[in-house]
């Protein structure tokens, strides 16, 4: 279980080095982190306390959901499927400049529909999904072992 949570741990000191460098993250970045805190959370639970199936099967439900996050913002990168308004670009049909103007100044600075970093043509989201995806497994295996 240490294992796991320290392996979101480590997602979550790679994703500050990332803004360290000046790659900012967009809102779906940010729900992304939300179940990595969570594996975090149940990890040092687990150390406090004895380790148990249920603190084992949260773990591995927190890296499922942000694995899960992962492959949706994956594919509103990739444009499969629209993502939230608040972080995609609006379509431009019929609209007066005026409408234009507000849906600008509405956009946000950070937009999720767009790669930021890519590896290997594999894009952040996906590596986290890659990557909780493995952490999930060990959290299984720590739960069927507890």
């Amino acid at each position: 279980m240490l294992l796991a949570a320290a392996g979101s741990a480590g997602l979550l000191l790679a994703a500050l080095v990332f803004q360290a460098f000046g790659i900012e993250p967009c809102k779906l970045c940010w729900w992304q982190r939300y179940p990595h805190y969570a594996a975090v959370a149940v990890g040092v639970l687990a150390l406090a306390w004895r380790p148990s199936v249920l603190l084992a099967w949260s773990g591995a439900a927190a890296a499922a959901a942000t694995a899960a996050i992962g492959i949706y913002h994956t594919g509103v990168e990739r444009k499969f499927w629209a993502g939230p308004d608040t972080c995609t670009a609006g379509a431009l049909n019929g609209q007066s400049a005026q409408d234009l103007l507000s849906q600008i100044m509405a956009a946000p600075l950070i937009r999720c529909d767009e790669v930021a970093w890519a590896l290997f043509g594999i894009s952040m989201p996906s590596w986290n999904a890659i990557a909780s995806l493995g952490l999930m497994a060990i959290w299984v295996a720590a739960a069927r072992r507890a």
